[in-house]
């Protein structure tokens, strides 16, 4: 059988309005990337890449959205069809994220703190305008910008969010995001062995081209990346001619 392509989506982390990446989530450890990061989205969109994950840190720390300017310049600028997360809290947050452009809102800590409430915004928005967010560390779901440990399991989460017919959903194993020491092929596979219809993006620890591709391989729908592209170790054109 035949492969589908992997969906290879580039990903911009703001805070203080610039691009920058993170070390297993630990805000001491970042380096700027790009200053003006609607630059790096078009730059993005040159290379040919036609999707976008946005991460408001700021906002995630923050527990409210802040770099909704940043997310209106780059839909503004770039035909990218974004996806952007960080300090949901609200309603409002959600329809100021679609307003300014974003084709996807991504829920994290409050998708584990407030099942409920999430539960309605699937029904308001539609479960294709939602991506749940979960930063695994030591199988546990970590909230409030990977700053605490919950108690909801991985399985926990997706078990109830998938009852509701959300399907995009977005995996990261916190200890390997910023490392470039691989990503956790094993975790997405037993992942997607187990609920085969979702829509599973990949995230933390993809250093290379190869990287992408064994996920590929593997049978993973879509991966994220963010460091290895900005420092010369992902090759576009061999990606995205698939």
């Amino acid at each position: 059988m035949t492969r589908r392509p992997i969906e290879a989506i580039p990903a911009i982390d703001l805070i203080d309005g610039q691009c920058v990446r993170l070390v297993q989530g630990d805000y001491s450890r970042k380096t700027v990337y790009g200053l003006h990061p609607e630059e790096t989205a078009q730059a993005l969109e040159a290379a040919g890449f036609t999707r976008l994950h946005v991460v408001d840190l700021d906002g995630a720390r923050a527990g409210h959205t802040v770099n909704i300017d940043v997310l209106r310049r780059i839909t503004a600028s770039t035909h990218l069809r974004v996806d952007f997360g960080g300090g949901v809290k609200t309603a409002s947050d959600v329809e100021a994220i679609l307003a300014a452009g974003a084709a996807q809102v991504t829920i994290g800590s409050l998708a584990v703190t407030n099942r409920t409430l999430v539960a309605e915004w699937v029904s308001q928005y539609g479960a294709d305008r939602l991506i749940i967010g979960a930063d695994v560390r030591d199988g546990r779901v970590s909230i409030h910008g990977w700053q605490e440990d919950s108690t909801t399991t991985l399985d926990d989460l997706l078990s109830y969010y998938t009852s509701l017919g959300v399907r995009h959903f977005l995996c990261t194993d916190i200890s390997r995001d910023g490392m470039l020491q691989g990503p956790a092929t094993p975790l997405y596979q037993s992942v997607m062995r187990r609920y085969p219809a979702i829509h599973l993006i990949a995230s933390g620890g993809v250093s290379c081209t190869d990287d992408i591709l064994a996920l590929e391989a593997a049978g993973i729908p879509a991966v994220v990346f963010g460091k290895a592209y900005y420092e010369g170790r992902i090759d576009p054109e061999k990606i995205l001619r698939r």
